[in-house]
């Protein structure tokens, strides 16, 4: 009797990607490596934020997470609302069918269990849950891959992910804090593991060796107006933020600081122009990355990084570029003190100039201390990502000779 062909492993990847998001999109490319090394025979697809920008620079075809292609945009009249509502009811068929064609279904990093910036609980989270809940009912393994999470205080948005989080068939997280937070909200994470940011795995360029005269300082900027909770006070705190982002960039100039200006986010744009507009002098450039390579190489090139956005602070970690951090929420901070760092950290939502000043003169003096303690954390980091994805092989791939269910 003949057996049944062997079919390859269907594995659909789920988030924001292509959206304009650099470290989202870096997520992805990383998944994507483990993917084309360690399943190469595997079929890969999207269900994402921006499809186009996916299957242009990743070469895999992308579908759109939402029918609704105005859902991120702020509905105000009765039909756009109608349209909001149809399309949430709809969504429900849409992933369910596009899960159903899948052995595996990865959710690449992200901050997928957070709420540190803005965010409505019917939109991502609830297609989280539809995805989730779509893997549970047509018996597709979902994997929460390197995952960030934190507490959330709004009680739907919090039921969506507490449910997300239970009904994954893999967890792991960026994060022992991630875990922590998780198991408050109702989760068991007793099988749960904690991994290294998976951008970790990414390739690194060439590092420039260290100069005596003092060279170019990376800062990266943010469209910041808070989280969840801050909603309130929120142009407050951009205002503050942008301010002290203003002065201390106009300090280095007086003092004959090259700065290069970096974004994480098509959106962090309007704080560039502000900057730029602010601090009207040559010294002060600004960059336009497409990827967490780009941001690399120009973090390569500088003396120092002072950065806000989670993976702009990576990417300086990861380059060995000693960095300070605008931090935003305690998942920088967590970073921070896994590399190393921990002592360099600032508030961006209350941002003291001279004390901002004081400990950017003592990072760059314990520089060459911190580049070497960044190789050797960065070594360590590549070990324990190695061991994540033969983990998660083991835990949702199939066995090798298996005969897909799922067949087209």
């Amino acid at each position: 009797m003949t057996s049944a062909p062997e079919l390859p492993v269907r594995v659909g990847v789920f988030g924001l990607l292509g959206s304009g998001n650099l470290g989202n999109d870096g997520s992805l490319e990383a998944v994507l490596g483990y993917l084309r090394r360690d399943h190469p025979d595997a079929v890969v697809d999207a269900l994402c934020g921006g499809p186009e920008a996916v299957t242009a620079r990743f070469g895999i075809p992308a579908t759109r997470m939402h029918w609704n292609r105005a859902e991120y945009r702020t509905a105000s009249r009765l039909g756009s609302i109608a349209s909001k509502g149809l399309g949430k009811f709809v969504d429900i068929f849409r992933t369910a069918a596009w899960v159903r064609r899948h052995d595996v279904v990865i959710v690449p990093g992200m901050g997928v269990l957070e709420a540190t910036l803005p965010l409505r609980p019917w939109g991502f989270p609830y297609s989280l849950f539809l995805l989730c809940a779509s893997g549970k009912l047509t018996r597709t393994k979902v994997a929460l891959v390197s995952v960030g999470a934190a507490e959330i205080r709004n009680r739907p948005t919090r039921a969506l992910v507490r449910w997300s989080g239970r009904l994954a068939a893999y967890r792991s997280y960026r994060d022992a804090q991630s875990r922590d937070a998780m198991r408050a909200m109702g989760v068991d994470t007793a099988r749960d593991e904690v991994y290294p940011d998976l951008a970790f795995s990414l390739p690194s360029p060439p590092a420039n060796a260290p100069s005596d005269v003092p060279g170019t300082v990376c800062v990266g900027v943010m469209d910041f107006h808070g989280g969840n909770d801050d909603r309130a006070r929120a142009d407050e705190i951009y205002g503050r933020y942008l301010d002290g982002t203003i002065r201390f960039v106009r300090t280095l100039v007086e003092e004959g600081r090259p700065v290069r200006l970096l974004t994480g986010d098509r959106c962090d744009a309007t704080v560039v122009a502000a900057i730029l507009e602010a601090v009207d002098s040559p010294l002060v450039t600004a960059a336009e990355p497409t990827s967490l390579d780009d941001l690399m190489k120009e973090m390569t090139a500088a003396d120092t990084v002072v950065a806000v956005r989670y993976h702009n602070l990576i990417c300086a970690l990861k380059t060995g570029t000693p960095a300070l951090a605008l931090s935003y929420a305690a998942k920088s901070d967590a970073l921070m003190e896994r590399m190393g760092l921990g002592a360099f950290c600032h508030p961006a939502r209350e941002v003291d100039v001279d004390r901002l000043l004081e400990q950017f003169r003592a990072l760059e003096k314990r520089s060459p201390e911190l580049r070497a303690t960044l190789v050797e954390r960065n070594q360590a980091a590549a070990r324990q990502l190695q061991d994540q994805f033969s983990s998660l092989t083991a835990a949702v791939f199939p066995a090798t000779g298996h005969t897909s269910r799922k067949a087209p």
